[in-house]
């Protein structure tokens, strides 16, 4: 058997300023919506666009927003519900950590619904503009779980098989976090900018990105570890009790990318 990789010596504290302590994870949510708004930038300068240059920085402000409180909201209720019933101010207790994709996807939308009401342009459109601009963050993300050492993978004794020192049981893993970035971040913004760079029906670059990340989380779910709190299966259905809580939330991710992009689906796009 190889020996496993050990992880590299990264303090998850990037700097510190007097009583200050600046943590990776903070800096890597930085570069996350700095990224995301250098690429709404370069999109609003196309001709055409939806959103225009000067408009970026409110659409941006509005879906970090959504980001960090339907990221919170939704880790608590899809992934702690037992915890919050038991402590309903856990919701606000954010330096207890906990933030859900799939949450923050949600408040994504409510903020880009919100914004496309207000300056009277299509959501669709709205959503084919903010797409490209995600799987960045994703990378920058899991990158910071990676640094902070948590959402690992499960024991397997692969060649590249990683020890984490705060893994309490000291076992080989999967590097979940790296795999996550690749997929979710780097091969998906590449996809997705490509695709966009193309005249494209109305709503098919959004439904590519709820495709694409909705095939590759459910995916390394199958490596990632559950959280402790969890059961290693959600158990909704006999049957399907392998599946896990976060491959449930892709489903309807997949679905309506599927549709999205399906030929079928021309005509029938209202939003």
């Amino acid at each position: 058997m190889n020996s496993p990789l050990q992880f590299p010596s990264i303090d998850p504290v990037a700097f510190a300023l007097g009583p200050l302590t600046v943590h990776w994870y903070g800096i890597m949510y930085l570069l996350a919506f700095g990224c995301a708004w250098w690429l709404a930038k370069l999109q609003a300068a196309r001709p055409g666009a939806v959103v225009a240059v000067k408009a970026v920085d409110d659409l941006i402000v509005w879906g970090a927003w959504g980001v960090i409180l339907g990221g919170r909201i939704g880790y608590v209720v899809f992934y702690n519900a037992a915890a919050w019933a038991a402590d309903p101010l856990l919701i606000i207790k954010i330096w207890q950590g906990g933030m859900s994709f799939h949450g923050g996807l949600l408040g994504v939308v409510v903020a880009l619904l919100w914004y496309a009401r207000k300056h009277r342009i299509s959501a669709l459109a709205l959503f084919d503009f903010a797409a490209p601009l995600v799987p960045t963050g994703l990378l920058f993300g899991r990158l910071g779980n990676f640094i902070g050492q948590e959402l690992w993978g499960r024991p397997t004794d692969a060649s590249w098989a990683m020890v984490f020192p705060r893994d309490p049981l000291q076992l080989p893993r999967h590097p979940s976090q790296l795999y996550e970035a690749f997929l979710e971040g780097a091969l998906l913004f590449v996809l997705i900018w490509w695709f966009a760079s193309k005249p494209r029906l109305r709503g098919q670059v959004g439904g590519l990105f709820l495709l694409g990340y909705g095939v590759a989380r459910f995916s390394v779910e199958f490596v990632r570890e559950p959280d402790q709190h969890l059961a290693a299966n959600s158990g909704l259905i006999a049957g399907l009790e392998w599946m896990t809580r976060g491959q449930w939330l892709c489903l309807p991710m997949i679905a309506i990318g599927a549709w999205l992009l399906a030929p079928t689906a021309r005509g029938k796009r209202w939003l």
